[in-house]
This record gives structure tokens, C-alpha cells and sequence, in this order.
């Protein structure tokens, strides 16, 4: 049995109509969350912000990274999360040991080459592959900078708070790095 004929078994008995209530699009809590596509946050940093299913909007990336702050993926999602769903404020959230730390560039182009990669495409596609990647060494800096790139894009509305907080995804804690009450034109 392949993985998708497993997960195809799987989702067959989880579907029961009529047992999960539809929910708005528009999060419940009113928040938007920028953080990273490590598996050990999956099903544990929500619970340890005492969010559920449809409380918040999340945004995932590989080492919640913010390659383009004007044009970019992640800035587009959070202009329609804040001007079309109803998202006031937005929390990036970096992770302790994470893996897009300290990237060594040159194994990866040696890794994509071995599985096929042609290098003329990694040379005419990505020819700074550790800016592409958007390779940092320090979690909490990298949660600092990308917080400062939000708030200075010019499409993000000054009175949004931009939070930047470390989770440890081995025991749950949060710390912040940036207070945006603090940083922003947030009138409580």
C-alpha cells in the first residue's frame, strides 16, 4: 500500500457527515499567525496558544522566512487575512533548533544536482541559493527581522500589532521577542 492509498484509507473512516459544524472563514480570535512548517509544531503550537480549529489564520513556510517583504506569499496572505477576514493582529513565531538555521548552501545544490536537478536551472532559477533560501543562524534574530519587515511594508496597516515570539517544540513555551502593542499604532 502506497502513503496516499494509506491516507486515502484513513480519511474514509474519519469523514462522518454532519460531524464537524461548518466554520466561517473569518478566524474567530480575529489573529493571524506566521510560523514554520516544522513538523514537531503540528498539533502542538496551537494547544500551547490555547487556539483551536478556526481561531486563527496560519501561515507556514520553511523557517517562517520573509524572502520578498513587499510582494511575497506571505505578505499577500496577511494583506487578505487583515482586509479580507478580519485579522487584527499577527504573531510570527520562529522555533527554537530550527532546521532552516545554518544551511549549508552548497551540500543542498550538491543534493538537488544528485537527485536530477540540472545546475544550469539552480544557476538561472536561484543563482544565490543562501539568499533564495533565506538562510539565518540565529532563530530569534530571524523572528526580530522578519517582525521588522512586516511592519515597515507599506501594505500592512500601522495599527496591526506584528508580534514576534520563539516556541521551544520540545516542552511548549513561548518567549517574545517583540511586544507589537509596544511597536505598532495600536490603540488598546
Amino acid at each position: 500500500m502506497t502513503l496516499l492509498d494509506s491516507i486515502i484509507t484513513v480519511n474514509r473512516s474519519f469523514v462522518h457527515p454532519g460531524a464537524f459544524p461548518p466554520l466561517p472563514k473569518n478566524p474567530k480570535r480575529q489573529f493571524a499567525i506566521f510560523t514554520c512548517m516544522d513538523t514537531r509544531l503540528v498539533d502542538f503550537l496551537e494547544p500551547a496558544m490555547g487556539i483551536k480549529r478556526g481561531d486563527a489564520k496560519v501561515i507556514k513556510n520553511a523557517g517562517n522566512i520573509l524572502i520578498d517583504p513587499l510582494h511575497g506569499g506571505v505578505i499577500r496572505s496577511l494583506v487578505a487575512a487583515i482586509f479580507m477576514l478580519g485579522v487584527e493582529e499577527v504573531f510570527v513565531i520562529g522555533h527554537e533548533d530550527c532546521g532552516m538555521a545554518n544551511i549549508d548552501p552548497e551540500k543542498l545544490k550538491s543534493d538537488m544536482i544528485a537527485r536530477g536537478i540540472h545546475p544550469s536551472a539552480i544557476e538561472t532559477h536561484v543563482p544565490d541559493l543562501a539568499q533564495w533560501l533565506g538562510t539565518f543562524s540565529c532563530p530569534e534574530d530571524n523572528v526580530i527581522e522578519v517582525v521588522e519587515k512586516i511592519r515597515a511594508n507599506p501594505l500592512i496597516p500601522a495599527d496591526v500589532p506584528i508580534h514576534g515570539l520563539i516556541f521551544c517544540p520540545n516542552d511548549g513555551h513561548l518567549e517574545v521577542m517583540v511586544d507589537g502593542y509596544k511597536a505598532s499604532k495600536y490603540q488598546a
